[in-house]
């Protein structure tokens, strides 16, 4: 299903900024003019339908675990079989066919660098095909929210800085609001209750997380392909060492540019800036690219691009919640 027109007022305008108070269905409610029962009806349709993946947080990458992206080549004839062993993992948050013989692109993440590694291990030993780890060295944009009006997708905020870890005593509340909110009238309230926490005190930290940086944003979490941006692309550039931080910044300042970030090189894989377009037409998504890689000064640049062509997982990431687990374990 893909979002109807009369649901962008409720997607586009609270993917950021999500009311961070005792009733914020209410505000929802106030701001639409339509009753909080029903703004809360809508949302649960909406995340039925796979249209809105949930309600929370967005962590900044190094707010806390290890996480990240890996890539394997498989003979096409095994690639349903190996995709869905990769997506059996629970720390496996994204997994894409890509344009590339290197086909198999997946995000994965757990509560710590070793415990990361030993399931990237568990993979290359269950399907014989190594696994190719792409770690991020610094975050240029990372912000998925989207402007719903738009045929490209345009990602709002500010390009990422440092981020404040989440201390070992306030990880569970990061747990939750890594899986999202209950759609409920008070839904804080809840979180506190099964923490233990006062509600104040449950919104003071969401608040100081977002000033600090430790999350990105605080909203609803729409998944793309369901709101019609199934033209995705993954572009690579080769950069000098001296020159890539610069190029990168000037990167995510781009129309049109969704994630920007500098990973580790590999042996095999020579590419070390990276950025995301979501669009809705494929042409019009790889002349975005060729204008914000000019405007970068990098269109002369050897780069790659990788169109999505499947997606076969797309869910929140559990670093917090695995932590969580380990814990009680």
């Amino acid at each position: 299903m893909c979002a109807h027109t009369s649901d962008l007022p409720l997607l586009n305008a609270w993917q950021r900024d999500f009311p961070l108070c005792p009733a914020p269905f209410d505000v929802l409610g106030r701001a639409l003019g339509r009753p909080a029962n029903a703004v809360i009806a809508h949302c649960q349709r909406l995340k039925d339908a796979g249209v809105l993946g949930r309600i929370g947080a967005v962590f900044a990458p190094g707010a806390g675990g290890a996480g990240l992206l890996a890539a394997m080549a498989v003979p096409t004839a095994r690639l349903d079989e190996v995709a869905a062993l990769v997506s059996s993992h629970p720390g496996v948050s994204h997994n894409y066919e890509r344009e590339n013989p290197l086909n198999l692109w997946f995000v994965a993440t757990a509560t710590d660098a070793l415990a990361l590694d030993q399931m990237l291990c568990c993979i290359e030993q269950d399907t014989g095909l190594d696994v190719l780890r792409l770690p991020m060295v610094r975050p240029y944009r990372i912000d998925l929210g989207f402007d719903l009006n738009a045929t490209t997708a345009a990602a709002g905020g500010t390009t990422h800085t440092a981020s404040i870890p989440v201390p070992a005593h306030e990880a569970g509340l990061a747990a939750l609001a890594e899986q999202g909110l209950p759609f409920i009238a008070r839904p804080y309230d809840a979180w506190a209750e099964h923490l233990g926490w006062s509600p104040a005190t449950v919104l003071e930290t969401l608040h100081r997380w977002l000033e600090q940086g430790t999350l990105s944003r605080f909203g609803m979490v729409v998944r793309h392909h369901e709101v019609g941006y199934t033209a995705n692309a993954m572009t690579v550039f080769d950069v000098a060492q001296d020159q890539v931080d610069a190029c990168g910044k000037l990167l995510a300042q781009q129309p049109g540019i969704t994630l920007a970030y500098q990973r580790a090189r590999s042996q095999h894989w020579p590419y070390n800036l990276y950025c995301m377009v979501h669009g809705q037409e494929r042409a019009e998504v790889l002349a975005l690219i060729q204008q914000a890689a000019q405007q970068a000064g990098i269109a002369h640049l050897r780069r790659e691009t990788l169109f999505s062509l499947r997606r076969f997982t797309q869910r929140s990431p559990r670093r917090f919640a695995a932590l969580q687990e380990a814990l009680h374990a």
